[in-house]
């Protein structure tokens, strides 16, 4: 069976890549200046795939089993037109692992000085090529530790949270949400991702199914569904209840409650460095800053606009630079957020879903 899938996937890829990658190129005057057409083919295929399941199986999820119940869904077209945009065309890590493989053969080439292609890190195990699937698993865990520190960079970093909060303005928080992104924050996740992949030393299939399982992991963990993992698998894997908790609008009472569930695949960084949040019940998702909720009133293109200056607000001001929580004034200059009285919170629950 397996035969058949690896032989049916080869094919696609091979139809794809000859009547509409190649084709592409060909018209835009590219050739092969970025990247091997299979390569992108084989992304483009794991896009389609990706949009397949989403609409074909977690939306439906959403219907039959849903966190919070909406009296419409107007919130969410945007989140699926972004979508269907950026996964089609610019939200692929692939395409940006494809893209730096040039610079791993420089640096290659300037490690050994004979022109050879960097091997990675895991080469340096030895014996290593004879553990293919060790092999895998070892860079998944580096990858998926990477996008942690990434993603808690990202609410820490006044600038990058800038980008980052348009993501976290969705009041609807569902199965098409994960690709409701800033387009330069994408760029800088997929190349710092990338760059880990090509560290460690993995090839760009073992790249594209870590990017697929990752992918649809997280838009799995996006959806609006009551659906928790249990007691055990939910203390490694990232859940739709899980995730859910790390969308909710700041509570007053307990304001440090949602700077927690930062992982993407995996539950053990959160709970390693102290910040996986169990336990709690679904709550309204969200941001209260009124100037990032504004985000929800806007299109595809005027939401990144705004968010650009949201962006430049924070970036080209010290107060920018200087990792806190903020919130935006009317002229996107960053404000810190007041820190809570550490004497009054309430301590993490941190029971099983």
């Amino acid at each position: 069976m397996f035969g058949t899938i690896a032989d049916g996937w080869v094919h696609a890829i091979d139809w794809l890549s000859l009547h509409v990658v190649e084709p592409a190129l060909a018209f835009a005057h590219l050739g092969d200046a970025i990247g091997n057409p299979d390569d992108l083919a084989e992304g483009l295929l794991i896009a389609l795939l990706q949009v397949a399941i989403i609409a074909c199986v977690f939306r439906p999820l959403e219907s039959l089993a849903p966190a919070e119940v909406w009296l419409d869904r107007k919130l969410t077209r945007v989140d699926r037109r972004y979508t269907l945009l950026l996964v089609l065309v610019v939200n692929n890590p692939l395409f940006l692992f494809v893209a730096l493989t040039p610079l791993a053969g420089f640096i290659g080439s300037a490690e050994s000085g004979v022109g050879a292609p960097f091997q990675g890190l895991l080469q340096h195990i030895p014996n290593i090529e004879a553990h293919p699937y060790l092999a895998f698993a070892l860079y998944y865990l580096v990858y998926d530790l990477a996008y942690y520190w990434m993603h808690r960079a990202q609410h820490a970093i006044p600038w990058w949270w800038a980008l980052h909060s348009m993501h976290h303005s969705q009041r609807q928080v569902n199965c098409w949400s994960n690709e409701r992104v800033s387009w330069l924050d994408i760029v800088l996740q997929s190349t710092l991702l990338a760059l880990v992949g090509h560290l460690m030393g993995v090839d760009v299939g073992q790249f594209s199914l870590l990017v697929l399982t990752s992918q649809l992991v997280q838009e799995l963990s996006h959806a609006n569904v009551r659906l928790g993992f249990g007691r055990f698998f939910g203390r490694v894997f990232v859940s739709p209840q899980f995730h859910r908790l790390h969308h909710m609008r700041v509570d007053p009472s307990r304001p440090n409650l949602h700077n927690s569930n930062f992982g993407q695949v995996l539950t053990v960084w959160d709970q390693l460095f102290g910040t996986a949040l169990y336990g709690e019940p679904t709550r309204p998702t969200g941001i209260g800053d009124s100037t990032v909720d504004a985000d929800n009133d806007r299109g595809v293109l005027a939401m990144q606009w705004y968010t650009l200056r949201r962006f430049w607000g924070a970036f080209r001001r010290l107060e920018g630079w200087k990792p806190h929580e903020v919130s935006f004034d009317e002229n996107y200059r960053p404000m810190a957020v007041a820190k809570p009285d550490l004497h009054t919170l309430e301590p993490l629950p941190t029971r099983s879903f």
